[in-house]
C-alpha cells in the first residue's frame, strides 16, 4: 500500500468515525463482519478499523462481495437528498393550500413522522412549517392586494379565514392598513430624504414607527422613483429639520461606523428574517461573520442559504449591517447595493 493510499484511508476512517455527511458520495466503507457497505454518514454501530475496507463506488463494493446497507441505502438517494425532496414536496403542499395543513397531514404526505418531519423542515428552511406558511401567506397578501378587486377579495385569496385575523396581522406584514396598500399607499405617510455620502446617493425613508428603508444608488431620482412607484398614492413628505437629524445619523453609520448610534427602525419580515437581522446588528463594526456563523448564532446551523436570503431581503442598509456577512474564509459575496460599496464599508470599518 502506498503512502498516499494510507493517508487517504486515514482521512476516510476519520470521516467514518465522525459520520461526516460531507464525505458521502466520495467513497463507501465496507464491514467484513457484517458483509454490508455504507455511506460515511451511516448511523449504524461503529465497526472496528481492522474489519473496514474502503471503496470508491457502490459497484466496487459489490464486486468485493458486499451488499448495500438497508439503513443508509448507499446505492440510492442519500438521506440529505431524501430529506430535501420531502421538504420541497411539503413546501409545495403548503403553497397550494388556502389554510395551513396540520403538521400530521404534512408529515404523512411525505412519509415521515410528525416529530422527524418538523425537525428536518426547520433544518432545511430555517423556519418551522407554520412560519413558512405565514411568510407565503404574507407574499400572497401583497400580490392579492395588488391584483384583487377589493380588500375583502384579497384576504380570501391570501387564505385568511376571517376578517379579524386578517386585520390583526395585515398591519405588521404591510406596515400600513390593507386599504392603504391596495390603493397604492393612499393616505399613508412616509417621510423621506435624499442625500449624498461617500457611497453615492442615499435615500432614507421612515414611517411613524421608524426608519423603514436606507437605499444606496448612483442617482437620487432613481431611488425616489422606486419609492414612488411602490406607493404612488402615499403622502411622501420631504424631511423636516427633525427628520434631517435622523438622516444625518443614518449617514453617520456610513462615514463614522464606530461612532454610530442606535436608530429607531420599522423592521418587517418573517420571524426567521427578524432573528437573522437581529444577529446582524450584534456584529460590531470592524468585524465580520460568515453566513454559517450567523446561522449557528441563531441556533439554525444548517440554514445557511436561508440566512443568505434574509440578508439579501434587508431593506435597511448599514443600520442592519448585512455588509458584515461574508463567505466562509472571508471572501466577499453579493450585496444588494453593489460589492464595491460592501468593500468600501468593510475597509472603512477595519481601518479603525
Amino acid at each position: 500500500m502506498s503512502i498516499d493510499t494510507q493517508e487517504n484511508d486515514t482521512l476516510r476512517w476519520q470521516a467514518v468515525q465522525q459520520r461526516d455527511g460531507a464525505a458521502d458520495g466520495s467513497f463507501f466503507y465496507a464491514v467484513l463482519t457484517t458483509g454490508v457497505y455504507c455511506r460515511p454518514s451511516c448511523a449504524s454501530r461503529p465497526a472496528r478499523r481492522e474489519n473496514v475496507s474502503f471503496h470508491l463506488t457502490c459497484e466496487a463494493a459489490e464486486r468485493a462481495g458486499y451488499r448495500a446497507c438497508k439503513r443508509c441505502r448507499p446505492d440510492g438517494a442519500s438521506q440529505a437528498e431524501r430529506h430535501a425532496a420531502a421538504v420541497a414536496e411539503a413546501c409545495g403542499i403548503i403553497e397550494a393550500s388556502d389554510e395551513m395543513p396540520a403538521l400530521e397531514v404534512l408529515a404523512g404526505a411525505v412519509g415521515l413522522s410528525r416529530f422527524h418531519f418538523h425537525r428536518i423542515f426547520k433544518q432545511a428552511t430555517g423556519v418551522t412549517p407554520r412560519d413558512y406558511a405565514a411568510a407565503r401567506r404574507a407574499d400572497r397578501l401583497r400580490q392579492s392586494l395588488d391584483g384583487a378587486g377589493s380588500v375583502t377579495a384579497a384576504f380570501h385569496d391570501a387564505g385568511f379565514g376571517s376578517n379579524g385575523r386578517f386585520y390583526a396581522q395585515a398591519g405588521a406584514l404591510l406596515g400600513m392598513r390593507p386599504g392603504e396598500w391596495k390603493d397604492g399607499g393612499r393616505d399613508a405617510e412616509i417621510r423621506f430624504a435624499l442625500g449624498q455620502c461617500s457611497l453615492g446617493a442615499v435615500l432614507v425613508a421612515a414611517t411613524e414607527k421608524g426608519i423603514c428603508a436606507i437605499h444606496f444608488g448612483e442617482e437620487p431620482q432613481v431611488l425616489l422613483d422606486a419609492l414612488q412607484d411602490r406607493f404612488p398614492k402615499a403622502r411622501l413628505i420631504g424631511g423636516d429639520a427633525e427628520f434631517e437629524k435622523l438622516v444625518a445619523q443614518a449617514v453617520g453609520l456610513v462615514e463614522r461606523p464606530h461612532e454610530a448610534v442606535a436608530l429607531p427602525l420599522d423592521v418587517r419580515g418573517t420571524a426567521f428574517q427578524q432573528r437573522v437581522w437581529k444577529a446582524l446588528r450584534d456584529i460590531p463594526a470592524g468585524e465580520t461573520a460568515s453566513y454559517a456563523e450567523v446561522a449557528a448564532r441563531i441556533g439554525q446551523p444548517s440554514a445557511v442559504r436561508a440566512v443568505a436570503t434574509a440578508c439579501a431581503s434587508n431593506e435597511i442598509a448599514v443600520a442592519i449591517p448585512c455588509h458584515r456577512v461574508v463567505r466562509k474564509g472571508g471572501a466577499l459575496s453579493g450585496y444588494r447595493w453593489g460589492v464595491e460599496r460592501k468593500l468600501a464599508l468593510l475597509t472603512r470599518e477595519a481601518a479603525r
